[in-house]
């Protein structure tokens, strides 16, 4: 999720998925973008091995006051034990920190209000372990045809949902007949909620389906009038999105860049420097969009606007060394006014915070899941990781480690973007493996599912 164009390439090196195009092919799409998306994309190191988020998205940079250290790849796996969980769950390596320095004044922090919870609907109470696993699970194919296995899987009730990249569209009318045949799997299985539908539809230069929102989190942020291009790129991501049957974007990137060129500047991902700035225009993009019926995630928390240019997790682990009074008053700041909008989803990052938790990537770190997201910053939705293939989680082992380690800290999807179906049945696995063992308490592992079933039972 990190990187939306590097993702399609992973999944794709056969060359059929553009590096950060929608579906069209990638030279054709290269023409149309001209020599200046070329540049950005040469700024932020893209255009070697493109691989969008999380393994099949743009991985989304950080700048900021932070400095970021590319980790090496590890040689141990320690275990450590999750503080709030018990869990065990592999540690990251260390990496060499650096003092962060603070560019500009912080804004004062607010206390978030927490929109009411919603209303679990009625999903069989009848399912086996399996199967509800599966309702945790998103799946990911490679070009424009689902195969039969994932097929299989959803009139089984064994998959949450699927994302979609440039390599699984051709056009507009082609992904719809896609959906409407995924649909029609659902329809037969045991699990009457719809399927979680998603793309990555940012804007500017990292979308997947072919039209809006044609301008960048950059381009609003520098425009004349900035709430109303947020509001009006966020109506239209939903409109394009529930066009052709989606129902979930993986936007918007609420990195709070810090200075130009950085990660996230690098592809015009941010909407600014000014966290009380981003924090509005997110909020903006997110009502907008939600009030089409499209889920709306924020991403990449804590935030990844500190880290420099190159720190791509998609692709080597990361580590942040800002400090905790920036990090939570810069990059964290913008999750409250998104809470205020009703935001569904919160993607967290791969990157190592040290001032959290100098020993896991946030999306494996019951720390900064537990105490700082659902804790001090009050969200009450639905976690998801970013891809779970992605480079930074050299140091985890497999697919199903991975997801365990994840699940332990308290994410609640696992987002499986590596194109192969089998990576999503693995993490599956490890799920009942760890509910089986006692690993994963049976009591969190039903919070997790109860919170995906209600967000399933409020979309279409």
């Amino acid at each position: 999720m990190v990187d939306a164009g590097m993702r399609d390439g992973r999944r794709n090196r056969g060359g059929s998925r553009g590096a950060f195009g929608a579906g069209t092919p990638s030279r054709s799409r290269a023409r149309r973008r001209g020599l200046s998306a070329l540049a950005l994309l040469a700024a932020a190191g893209l255009l070697a091995g493109a691989c969008s988020s999380s393994g099949s998205k743009p991985s989304a940079a950080t700048t900021g006051t932070g400095t970021a250290t590319t980790s090496p790849t590890p040689t141990a796996t320690t275990p450590t034990t999750s503080p709030t969980t018990g869990t065990t769950s592999p540690a990251t390596p260390t990496t060499p920190t650096t003092t962060p320095t603070t560019p500009h004044t912080t804004p004062t922090a607010t206390t978030p209000a927490v929109p009411p919870a919603t209303t679990t609907p009625g999903a069989p109470s009848n399912l086996t372990l399996q199967q509800q696993a599966g309702q945790r699970v998103i799946y990911s194919y490679q070009g424009l045809t689902p195969p039969q296995h994932l097929l299989d899987l959803i009139r089984q009730g064994r998959a949450a949902g699927v994302i979609f990249f440039g390599g699984n569209i051709s056009s507009r009318s082609q992904i719809a007949g896609v959906i409407t045949q995924l649909r029609q799997a659902q329809a037969q299985s045991p699990v009457h909620l719809p399927l979680l539908l998603m793309t990555d539809q940012e804007g500017g230069i990292v979308k997947r389906l072919p039209g809006p929102p044609d301008v960048s989190a950059k381009q609003i942020g520098q425009s004349a009038d900035p709430v109303g291009a947020a509001t009006s790129a966020g109506a239209a991501a939903g409109g394009n999105l529930a066009g052709v049957g989606m129902n979930l974007n993986l936007a918007p990137v609420l990195d709070v860049s810090r200075t130009p060129g950085d990660f996230i500047d690098a592809t015009q991902r941010s909407f600014g420097e000014n966290p009380n700035q981003v924090a509005k225009l997110g909020a903006a993009f997110i009502s907008a969009q939600q009030n089409t019926g499209v889920a709306a995630t924020a991403k990449h928390f804590p935030g990844l606007g500190s880290a420099p240019a190159g720190s791509n997790t998609d692709l080597r682990p990361v580590t942040l060394t800002v400090s905790l009074d920036n990090l939570r008053n810069v990059d964290e700041f913008p999750y409250g006014a998104a809470i205020n909008s009703g935001v569904k989803l919160v993607m967290l990052s791969w990157a190592v915070y040290t001032s959290l938790d100098a020993n896991h990537p946030a999306g494996m770190s019951s720390t900064i899941v537990q105490q700082e997201l659902r804790g001090r910053v009050g969200f009450k939705g639905v976690t998801i990781t970013d891809a779970l293939e992605a480079g930074a989680l050299q140091a985890y082992g497999g697919a199903g480690n991975r997801a365990f380690s994840a699940a332990a800290a308290g994410m609640d999807l696992l987002l499986c973007s590596s194109g192969d179906p089998a990576q999503g049945d693995a993490a599956a696995q490890a799920l009942v493996d760890a509910v089986n063992s006692g690993k994963l308490s049976r009591s969190g592992f039903d919070a997790a599912l109860g919170r995906v079933n209600a967000l399933r039972g409020g979309l279409k």
